[in-house]
């Protein structure tokens, strides 16, 4: 109990001093939220918690790693919001409940917790995920049905272990419309930024979009700027009301760079019936673009919502899940694969 309980002081410290002055009863029930969340649910493990689990066991979609040289331990999260870990990538301990959310704020009771990420900035870990509130909503679909309101937010620990809890209580993302797979980066401009999806239930044509955030990543600091559309690529296709056309789903980004300092993102849609990952550069080599289409997808069918990372043997590795149709249930597993950077262009090595 000592060690969440020295974690509800500095956070309590942290909401203090963000949001200090500003609604003073709200930022005494955001704290005492935090507080009772924490003493509960202090990175606990869940019901079926095991060690020594197989990866290929462990069913979790959009899986995110972060390997701690510090630790010498693997971190994986997802979908879900739930936390693995693991010395070697085949073996696992979890899972544990580590996002602590605020159910005061935009998220209410319980959200659906999507594409979670870890970042290491600076000395901090920041956990970037997919809040869905289906008790409110933000928008309705061309053809009138209501959108819950889902956007990303930025959940902040000392430790890659968590628990993490709200960097701040600002939106991110527009409120007035559903935003998704929230992800770091930073340009060459040294600001923060997140890239994100504008999910395409909204306008029937998905985006990928970046905002910058402010220095301390407890807000946007800025207004979305468009990267590109669904529609610009040409190997997410689909069938609509008997025609071809481009399909409508953005999902999944991650920015990396090559050998030669070339901006890559892969990112994930669907061509037709097959779920699949393409990669788009960048021609300025900053987030503004013009950002320039792959052809193909750079992944075999039914393999998506990737991320790079660097194994603590040094190798560049991609994560990402594999989709599988199981009776109209689709089952996705955390794979990986080894990639090479060292070009001009992201190449997919053997699955490891």
């Amino acid at each position: 109990m000592a060690v969440c309980l020295n974690t509800i002081s500095r956070h309590t410290a942290m909401f203090f001093s963000n949001i200090m002055g500003i609604h003073t009863i709200k930022t005494a029930l955001v704290i005492a939220a935090a507080m009772a969340a924490a003493s509960a649910a202090c990175a606990r493990p869940v019901h079926d918690y095991r060690t020594g689990v197989p990866v290929d066991s462990i069913i979790m979609s959009d899986p995110c790693v972060i390997a701690d040289t510090v630790t010498g331990t693997y971190y994986m999260t997802g979908t879900g919001g739930l936390l693995w870990e693991s010395r070697d990538l085949r073996l696992w301990d979890g899972p544990r409940v580590v996002a602590m959310t605020d159910s005061t704020s935009w998220m209410g009771q319980n959200p659906e917790i999507w594409a979670a990420e870890i970042h290491k900035i600076g000395n901090r870990y920041y956990y970037f995920a997919t809040f869905t509130n289906n008790g409110a909503e933000c928008a309705t679909t061309p053809d009138g049905d209501g959108i819950p309101r889902r956007a990303s937010h930025v959940l902040v620990s000392d430790t890659p272990a968590g628990p993490f809890y709200p960097v701040g209580n600002c939106n991110y993302t527009p409120s007035d419309r559903p935003t998704l797979d929230g992800t770091f980066w930073r340009d060459t401009d040294g600001k923060p930024y997140m890239v994100f999806c504008g999910e395409w239930l909204y306008n029937d044509n998905g985006t990928m979009e970046y905002v910058e955030l402010k220095e301390d990543l407890s807000g946007a600091a800025g207004e979305p700027r468009l990267m590109f559309r669904a529609s610009d690529s040409p190997w997410s296709r689909e069938i609509v009301k008997g025609k071809e056309q481009f399909n409508r789903v953005t999902d999944g980004p991650w920015l990396f760079r090559t050998g030669t300092g070339r901006l890559g993102m892969i990112w994930t849609s669907w061509r037709f019936n097959e779920y699949t990952t393409g990669v788009a550069y960048s021609e300025s080599g900053t987030l503004a673009g013009p950002w320039t289409q792959e052809t193909e997808p750079v992944m075999p069918a039914d393999f998506g919502h990737g991320m790079i990372f660097t194994g603590l043997d040094g190798r560049t590795i991609l994560s990402l899940h594999s989709h599988k149709d199981v009776n109209g249930r689709y089952i996705r597993r955390p794979t990986f694969w080894e990639v090479d950077l060292s070009g001009d262009r992201l190449r997919i090595g053997k699955r490891l």
